[in-house]
């Protein structure tokens, strides 16, 4: 037998004679079955399938009755089995097209990451064919099911035009695209792989069309910009190079020899999660890995992230700049752009890396393991072990020492393509370098390791042929009695490396010694500043002609190795690097200021660039100079939390707290309360974080000026502060003068009011505040002003002036690169098109929103996009997807102490769904669930959502009348645009005269809170 329900209900014996199932409720009864065919379905679900909320009497019989009817339709061609709890029918699954169907998919999916899109391309083709028209259609109240079918053939039509772009597919692929562009107009995968068809049709006109086509229905949808994949590969249309580029460094110089390498490479990482390449430095693994990596990602053709894609991302990370093994997990997250949301508790980021990688099919290359070996062998581990579609590839002198590791040796070049190699950095400066017959030997002599000849050829800059032979075998034998315990392989490198130091004068060796206290490049201020050599640019100019620097956009940087080298003949190191700390120091406190301002965006590029650098003053001041390290570290603070990047410094506070003791240095009481809030991570895992919250709040209170550093009260408030303690004539003190100042206390006066329940002070105070934000041109608090503002105007019903204020909001953030705010904003853009009646677009709004708050590793605002997508489905009557939604998003809140009140709604929520399905008892139980999370006080604003809640299912419409009086008390206004609120008020007036409604709505007001606590 073969059974068909992805159409109308199909079956038909083995010579494909049809077979009549009965009538509709034998069809859904069959159907049900062969949905989980060969496994147990209980009665209960059966039930349920059959007759909806509201059985009929006896259906436990009635079930009964049409298996015995079913039983006899499908006999002898198969068998329902009667289970514990239900009944199974005994078929295989493939004889059942939906299972097929998935297993198809399935196969399809992994041919298509293997590379092999023929095989792919006639897997999904089959897979595909099995459609016969909407699935489940006699299910009719299978809602969930269906959408995900439905999305299972969309992401297996995607994967199929995938496998069919692989194999040179274009122009005719076009007009499918269009027409599943034109049903699903927000898929940027599919405006990618138009574009792709586009341009290998020879229409690149139009791939480029496509492209602002999609960034046009995204800007106007979604309020949002293209990803930053569909990006990229718009950037690859515009230079006219081939689709589908990795996320890798780009070379500027070509690839010669290694094919034997790169081949064992792709067949280690074929069989294995875990490939390290080993050798010397200088041997070329950094290059090796970078060639896999771009080979591995173009040979999947996808350059739009989705779950259903074969498409495995790559993120290349660099780690020789990292001192410190612990900043490890912060690395892979900063290539990956991930970001901490402003108010996510500080941690290592370990957890954070875990959460965006989970789901993922990704090529992580670690590049140079081998100062951190430990520490990136556990992070490999633990990645590999918790995240299934992980890969590492590592590149390292010595292996990482992981079970399952597969090592390839890295050797030196052989004769001819070393030869090559030398001829194309020859001409690189020497167009008219045309070989020298002592070339072979000079490779020869080098070992034929890559560095040692990019070094030597870029010497004829200056020497011929014969005169650079003659002084590499000079110098070899020289050095062929140095350190016999070093490889041989390392003495030659070093003696290349000193060789070309000795090609120095005596200034230039000098800046070469002197830069190497830079961690990730300099500019020319930073270089003068701390190199102490005045007007440095011939010689800086000059050491990149010698390959001993690079230069992009002004910004220096020594290669790895060669700072090593000059590093071992640094003198007066101490003064060295007490002026590279001083400089950076001077820089921070320099830049703090801009940060509030309008000229934000320039300054936090600067930081960003002088990461490393900044890291390593912090680091150097604290083992010098306490105090100065506080005073860095404070300037710091702000940039790191508009960065995304307060987790951290929690060791490097934690190190500094250490280092200065118990009492704050003579005029550093701000500083040190600053450190301390930097320990503060929020979990609630450690004993000691209460008594440094308390002594912050001492050194607060004890501050009795202006504050230096008036961004120190938005860490306080975060730490439980003035906002949640109420402001005082003291906070105002401390806030001091100035337009910035004003805007933030007036900002926190706004939520206290906000908490407290006064909507019209609150809104007044966002509105003072926005003023004083545009004032300066502060990004950051101009969005945080518009997103409480929008939702205000929301609630009145004003939908219109309410995206106005989150559009505007939505351009700060996106400017400040800010994936937590952006997720956030177009949330409440979702409530507000959801509240309008634009459910479709509200849905997309919420997932757009899930996608960024899981990128930005923030659990509860993820779950708050879901319960947006769960109010969608329940507003639009699909009580059943709603249900999933909710409870997706209270699993994920049930893990953070933090999200009471986002579980408080998810629970309103469920309440509200099953008083939409009639089950008026199980929806109070909900509720009461909900006033106990409550309880923890999250603010007036959610207990005024519960109230009107509990109004809808109040068995009186006195009693309804008077807990939606208490929720406009609670609240501070009346809500008009909420269509839960409207419906509920509309009831109610419909059993009440005009004045018995509004008599009892004015008792609820004046009771508030207290209404709650009873139905």
């Amino acid at each position: 037998m073969r059974y068909g329900i992805l159409g109308p209900l199909d079956l038909r014996t083995d010579d494909g004679t049809p077979l009549d199932a009965g009538g509709p409720r034998p069809r859904a009864l069959l159907t049900l079955l062969l949905l989980d065919v060969g496994h147990g379905v209980s009665v209960e679900r059966l039930t349920d399938g059959l007759y909806g909320a509201e059985p009929p009497a006896g259906a436990g019989n009635a079930l009964q009755s049409q298996v015995s009817r079913l039983r006899r339709r499908l006999a002898p061609h198969a068998e329902i089995e009667a289970t514990p709890t239900g009944y199974r029918l005994a078929v295989p699954p493939d004889a059942v097209d939906v299972h097929r169907f998935e297993h198809l998919t399935a196969q399809g999916r992994a041919a298509l990451a293997a590379g092999d899109h023929t095989r792919a391309a006639g897997l999904l083709r089959e897979a595909l064919a099995l459609w016969h028209g909407p699935a489940l259609p006699d299910l009719p109240d299978a809602h969930a099911e269906r959408t995900r079918l439905d999305e299972l053939r969309l992401a297996a039509t995607q994967d199929r035009v995938e496998a069919d772009l692989g194999l040179g597919g274009g122009p005719e692929l076009v007009p499918e695209l269009r027409g599943l562009l034109a049903a699903h107009p927000l898929s940027e995968r599919l405006y990618g792989q138009l574009m792709r068809a586009l341009h290998a049709g020879g229409r690149p006109a139009e791939a480029l069309t496509a492209f602002e086509e999609a960034r046009r229905t995204l800007a106007d949808e979604l309020g949002a910009d293209p990803s930053p994949e569909l990006a990229a590969l718009h950037l690859e249309l515009l230079r006219g190079g081939a689709p589908g580029r990795p996320s890798v460094p780009v070379q500027l110089t070509r690839f010669i020899g290694r094919e034997t390498e790169l081949a064992r490479i792709a067949d280690a990482l074929s069989e294995a999660r875990l490939v390290t390449l080993t050798g010397p430095g200088g041997a070329g693994k950094t290059r090796l890995a970078i060639e896999t990596a771009r080979a591995r990602a173009d040979a999947t053709l996808s350059p739009s992230p989705s779950p259903s894609t074969a498409r495995e991302d790559v993120c290349f990370v660099e780690l020789a700049p990292l001192v410190d093994g612990a900043r490890i997990p912060y690395a892979v997250l900063t290539a990956l752009g991930v970001r901490e949301g402003f108010r996510t508790p500080a941690g290592d980021g370990t957890d954070r890396l875990l959460a965006a990688l989970e789901d993922r099919e990704l090529l992580l290359v670690l590049d140079n393991c081998e100062h951190l070996v430990d520490d990136a062998a556990r992070l490999s581990a633990l990645l590999l072990a918790s995240c299934p579609g992980v890969r590492v590839l590592a590149t390292s002198r010595e292996s990482l020492g992981i079970t399952g590791e597969v090592l390839v040796p890295v050797p030196p070049l052989p004769p001819d393509p070393a030869v090559r190699l030398f001829l194309d950095r020859a001409r690189a400066v020497r167009p008219d370098f045309e070989g020298h017959a002592r070339v072979p030997d000079i490779c020869a002599a080098l070992d034929g390791l890559p560095l040692a000849i990019e070094l030597a050829a870029a010497r004829l800059r200056t020497l011929t042929p014969d005169e650079l032979a003659d002084r590499l075998d000079d110098r070899f034998r020289l050095l062929s009695r140095g350190d016999r315990s070093k490889a041989p392989r390392h003495r030659t490198l070093r003696a290349v490396v000193e060789w070309s130091w000795d090609l120095l004068d005596e200034e230039e060796r000098e800046l070469a010694r002197r830069f190497t206290a830079f961690s990730g490049g300099a500019t020319l201020d930073a270089v003068e500043a701390v190199c102490a050599l005045p007007y440095p640019e011939d010689l800086l100019a000059s050491l990149v002609e010698k390959s001993f620097l690079e230069v992009t956009e002004g910004r220096y940087r020594m290669l790895e190795t060669i700072r090593a080298f000059a590093a071992e003949r640094r003198t007066g190191e101490a003064g060295l690097r007490d002026a590279h700390a001083g400089y950076f120091l001077r820089l921070a406190e320099r830049a703090e200021p801009y940060l509030r301002g309008r000229d934000q965006l320039p300054w936090l590029a600067r930081l960003d660039a002088e990461h490393d650098n900044l890291d390593a003053a912090v680091t150097r001041l604290t083992a010098t100079d306490p105090g100065a390290a506080l005073r860095l570290m404070a300037a710091l603070t702000w940039f790191r939390r508009l960065r995304g990047l307060h987790g951290e410094q929690l060791p490097q506070a934690r190190a500094l707290l250490t280092a200065v003791g118990d009492e704050p240095p003579e005029g550093l009481a701000e500083d040190y309360a600053l450190c301390l809030m930097n320990t503060v991570t929020g979990r609630g895992d450690d004993p000691t974080e209460a008594g440094r919250v308390a002594r912050v709040a001492a050194l607060m209170e004890s501050l009795a000026g202006p504050l230096r550093l008036p961004f120190t009260m938005v860490l306080w408030s975060l730490t439980g502060g003035p906002v949640a303690t109420g402001l005082n004539d003291h906070v105002r003190v401390q806030m001091g003068e100035g337009a910035w100042r004003h805007a933030l206390l007036d900002l926190g006066v706004a939520y206290q009011h906000q908490f407290s329940g006064d909507a019209p002070a609150s809104e007044a105070a966002f509105a003072r505040s926005l003023a004083g934000f545009r004032e300066t041109g502060d990004r950051w608090g101009m969005a945080n002003c518009l997103d409480p503002l929008g939702g205000f105007a929301n609630r009145r019903g004003e939908y219109a002036r309410a995206l106005e204020l989150l559009d505007e909001g939505l351009t700060y953030v996106r400017e400040l690169q800010a994936p937590e705010e952006t997720a956030d904003l177009l949330r409440s853009r979702g409530f507000v098109l959801l509240h309008r009646g634009d459910a479709e677009e509200a849905a997309a709004h919420f997932t757009r929103s899930a996608a960024l708050a899981r990128t930005a590793g923030v659990p509860d605002k993820v779950a708050a996009a879901w319960r947006g997508l769960g109010d969608t489905a329940r507003l639009t009557g699909d009580s059943a997807h709603a249900r999933v939604h909710y409870e997706s998003a209270l699993e994920l809140c049930s893990a953070n102490w933090f999200s009471l009140g986002e579980t408080a709604l998810i629970l309103v929520g469920l309440g509200r769904t099953a008083a939409a399905e009639g089950d008026v008892e199980q929806a109070r139980d909900w509720f009461a669930q909900a006033r106990a999370v409550a309880d923890e006080p999250p603010g007036a604003e959610v207990l005024a959502t519960l109230t009107e809640a509990l109004a809808g299912v109040a068995e009186r419409p006195g009693r309804a009348a008077e807990l939606l009086g208490a929720a406009a008390g609670l609240r501070g206004a009346e809500t008009r645009g909420d269509p839960d609120v409207v419906r509920v008020e509309r009831d109610v007036r419909t059993k009440l005269s005009p004045e018995a409604y509004d008599k009892a709505f004015e008792r609820g007001r004046g009771v508030r809170s207290a209404a709650v606590s009873e139905r």
